[in-house]
């Protein structure tokens, strides 16, 4: 593979003056070599985590239930929130969230610490946090069968309609997270103290986000403000499709509407900055 190439401002293949050609690569060549990049940053990643298969993939599921373990014991045992199959609503929240916010977490330092081979080579700087959320949808996808497991466990199965919810809330999703991923990552090179205000607004935003408890219980005179909150929709859509196999249609299109609006910004900003990027790292 192939891909030393001058780079433009936006950190893609330079092209001439005439032709709007790339100097280096030929046709569809660009596309092969930038996949080629983006599987092997990918690869790199999944062979760290799950480094022992089965050990690698135990302690990357350990940690969202361990959260679901707690706020079981906080919020059913001692607070006694009167919630039918109360693991089954955590488990379907939290693990939507933890790929959002994972992804969102790792965001302001994805350029930095992958700076050294950012200065090495020369390819499109928006693939790193493209692999990066990549890299936590795939884990994400892994958590499946944790899910599978609970609603076995209350007597349920998983509904036909996931074979149309999983892509449409996947493609929302993911586009949303790589959305403010992008944004982050870009302005966090100009803006150090970015990941530190990332933690608080992510900490924040999860118990505005009815993760730890059903939309209905949020009050009924402000629970249509809900989809301010960009990441509630999206929640509440996996947690319907898990738990009853129903798809709410409007709040998928609400979450692929963030997923838009998140893709253009980050792409902005992106595009603004990236010329820069060499300067800083």
């Amino acid at each position: 593979m192939s891909i030393s190439q001058p780079i433009d401002r936006n950190g893609g293949p330079k092209r001439n003056g005439r032709g709007g050609k790339p100097r280096t690569f030929a046709g569809g060549r660009n596309f092969e070599n930038y996949r080629d990049i983006l599987i092997v940053l990918l690869q790199k990643e999944l062979k760290v985590r799950y480094n022992n298969k089965l050990l690698g993939y135990l302690w990357s599921i350990a940690n969202p239930l361990a959260s679901a373990f707690v706020y079981f014991i906080a919020f059913k045992i001692l607070m006694r929130i009167q919630v039918e199959d109360y693991p089954l609503v955590l488990i379907s929240g939290i693990f939507p969230w933890q790929w959002m916010s994972n992804a969102i977490g790792s965001s302001p330092n994805v350029f930095v610490g992958n700076s050294s081979i950012i200065k090495k080579v020369n390819f499109p700087r928006n693939i790193v946090p493209l692999c990066m959320v990549s890299n936590h949808m795939i884990h994400f996808l892994a958590s499946i069968p944790v899910i599978i497991l609970f609603l076995a466990i209350y007597g349920q199965a998983p509904s036909p309609t996931w074979l149309i919810g999983m892509p449409l809330l996947m493609v929302a999703h993911f586009a949303m997270a790589y959305g403010i991923a992008l944004t982050l990552a870009s302005i966090n090179l100009f803006f150090r103290d970015l990941e530190r205000l990332t933690g608080i607004v992510l900490n924040f935003t999860f118990y505005l986000t009815p993760i730890l408890y059903p939309v209905d219980l949020i009050p009924e005179r402000v629970r249509h403000l809900i989809v301010l909150n960009p990441f509630a929709p999206l929640v509440i859509a996996w947690r319907e499709m898990f738990l009853f196999g129903t798809l709410n249609f409007p709040y998928i299109l609400v979450s692929f509407g963030y997923g838009v609006l998140f893709m253009a910004i980050g792409t902005l900003v992106y595009r603004r900055l990236s010329w820069k990027f060499a300067e800083v790292l």
